[in-house]
């Protein structure tokens, strides 16, 4: 009984402290459906994923209905005796066929899906974007002014190529880096994913993306086109270490003016920068002399 009485007040306190309001970020978005689709692929996923739940909510309903009446009409009542049925035939029959057929149709709709999203054609102009993720960030690598990314090779990468670009490459000598995934609306997007350390994922929501990058390979098959302009983030979603939770890019979906005027840009900058260095060797060498 003391022990109890010892332990009454900061049960007291605990409970108050359940009761007062504690400050929280306000959510916006929906709490319990995915946000909006804006890629082309992700509508392909959305209807059949909306087809998958609604199907299941019809049979949930069909047959809890079905075992409510049973339960009623089969209850236990004075003067009823019990009655032992083998089965039908009939209905055993058709409620295996039924189900059999509603699964080899969602197997072969979802791989089609699955194949058109990784295996689809890659028109021509779409942008090629080098994603390296690592403890814990994303290093994003684009093509210069002559539209090829240089050549990569996870077996290059080391702490001073870490995008392990092959020097021999020529294309590679005007590529630009950046630290936000910027796109233009409407165009095809190719990722090439890597790791240069452990297992992550890219990871967002409103593309529809979930691919996990592996240390020694490079992931091709993500590619995309979104619909909507807007601000996201690149996420992963692979418990990666300390730092996990912090393992974020941000993503800026522009209109084609916009995102051509910011390309030419970055381009032009590391065509000055190169110019620069050319100009200065000279330099170093008369004054090596």
């Amino acid at each position: 009984m003391k022990f109890l009485l010892r332990l009454f007040p900061l049960i007291i306190v605990t409970l108050l402290g359940g009761i007062t309001n504690a400050p929280a970020e306000e959510r916006t978005g929906n709490l319990y459906w995915a946000p909006p689709s804006i890629t082309t692929g992700g509508d392909q996923i959305d209807v059949l994923i909306n087809f998958i739940f609604w199907l299941t909510i019809a049979v949930f309903v069909a047959t809890q209905t079905v075992y409510i009446v049973y339960l009623v009409k089969y209850r236990r009542r004075p003067g009823h005796k019990a009655h032992y049925s083998h089965g039908n035939n009939t209905l055993e029959f058709w409620w295996t066929i039924i189900p059999t057929a509603i699964f080899l149709t969602l197997a072969i709709w979802g791989n089609r899906v699955w194949h058109d999203l990784t295996q689809g054609e890659i028109p021509p102009d779409a942008i090629t974007i080098d994603i390296v993720s690592y403890q814990f960030g994303w290093d994003l690598r684009y093509a210069g002014a002559d539209r090829q990314l240089g050549r990569g090779d996870v077996e290059r990468m080391s702490l001073e190529n870490k995008y392990g670009v092959d020097p021999e490459d020529p294309a590679g000598k005007d590529d630009f880096t950046s630290t936000e995934l910027v796109i233009p609306v409407g165009k095809t997007v190719q990722v090439l994913l890597r790791s240069r350390d452990v297992i992550h994922s890219f990871y967002v929501p409103a593309f529809r993306l979930y691919q996990d990058a592996v240390p020694g390979r490079t992931i091709k098959w993500v590619n995309f086109t979104t619909t909507k302009t807007g601000e996201l983030e690149i996420a992963c979603s692979q418990l990666c270490g300390t730092g996990h939770y912090n393992m974020k890019a941000k993503i800026r979906i522009l209109p084609v003016e916009e995102y051509e005027e910011w390309y030419a840009k970055k381009s032009a900058a590391v065509l000055a920068q190169r110019e620069d260095e050319m100009n200065a060797e000279p330099l170093l060498a008369s004054s090596a002399l």
